[in-house]
């Protein structure tokens, strides 16, 4: 039974049945010891089972951004295709987390060519038409600000504390906003929020018949029995950390349930079952402990 959980849970998120993506696999691969040091903040927080309510958090916040909005409306095929982009941009977040640089770099470089194409207009929250492309740097901002948003404060309530402290990990996941073209990325929690919080008040941000399409998607994607229970206390979870402006503009409102309770049994649930086999981060210490036996060796041949 668990085995089958794991399995389900891992088809959805990465693509695979057992985790083991070639990508996953290649994270054991490489010369360098990637963007983040091992076990540093990016490292617990992204392997924490938070991510899992994160990751909703964050699809909700950024398709307040009409540009934004625009982008995944035009270009995406979320609606026919919803588990290959979840699975895209959970092996976006995994390579570029745990990977060597040259594995790091090889998949901004694929992200970067599809976001090359995503381009066209939108209309603003004040109503005027303007273009956008998904390379724009507001709009690269919005989506880096809500990204870390989500992924801290879901970790923050359900995770494990995090080395350094919060804004140990708003530091070092700018490093991943100026890989993305971020040209100034929060550097503390408090930036973070501010920033994120700029956008509600310069009226940047709006809901609208898009957005409501998007949110009764993500209400109810095409999960089934266990895992679709599962899901539905998730995202009732991701609408209760999102402020209350936030809430109001997506069209929704907090579950009356003891939701965060709930959530700390379903992902302990779901810890559980993905702790019968390996993670991308045991991959990425493979790698690691390659290269420490490596420094040893040539310190030894220099004695």
């Amino acid at each position: 039974m668990a085995d089958s959980i794991r399995a389900r849970l891992l088809t959805a998120v990465a693509g695979h049945p057992d985790g083991t993506a070639p990508y996953v696999l290649a994270l054991a691969d490489g010369d360098d010891r990637g963007y983040f040091a091992e076990d540093s903040a990016p490292w617990v927080v992204h392997a924490g089972m938070g991510t899992f309510v994160a990751g909703i958090r964050a699809l909700l916040l950024q398709a307040l951004h009409p540009g934004a909005m625009a982008g995944v409306h035009d270009h995406s095929h979320y609606r026919e295709d919803p588990m290959s982009r979840l699975a895209g941009t959970v092996r976006w977040i995994v390579t570029l987390t745990y990977g060597s640089r040259t594995q790091a770099d090889a998949e901004l470089a694929r992200v970067g060519r599809f976001h090359a194409r995503v381009a066209g207009e939108y209309e603003t929250g004040g109503g005027e038409t303007r273009g956008y492309s998904a390379t724009d740097g507001d709009l690269v901002d919005w989506v880096h600000v809500a990204f870390a948003d989500a992924f801290l404060t879901c970790h923050e309530r359900w995770g494990d504390p995090i080395p350094g402290g919060p804004d140990a990990y708003v530091a070092d996941w700018a490093t991943a906003g100026r890989l993305m073209g971020v040209a100034e990325p929060p550097r503390t929690a408090a930036e973070l929020r501010a920033r994120r919080d700029g956008y509600l008040a310069r009226g940047e941000l709006r809901g609208d018949a898009r957005v409501a399409e998007v949110v009764r998607f993500l209400r109810k994607p095409p999960f089934t029995g266990s895992l679709g229970l599962a899901y539905r206390i998730l995202f009732a979870a991701a609408v209760a950390t999102l402020p209350t402006p936030y809430r109001r503009m997506l069209g929704l409102r907090r579950s009356p349930l003891p939701v965060v309770t709930l959530t700390r049994v379903a992902l302990g649930t779901a810890a559980r079952a993905l702790g019968s086999g390996p993670r991308a981060q045991d991959f990425a210490r493979q790698r690691l402990r390659r290269l420490d036996a490596q420094d040893r060796a040539d310190a030894s041949s220099n004695e």
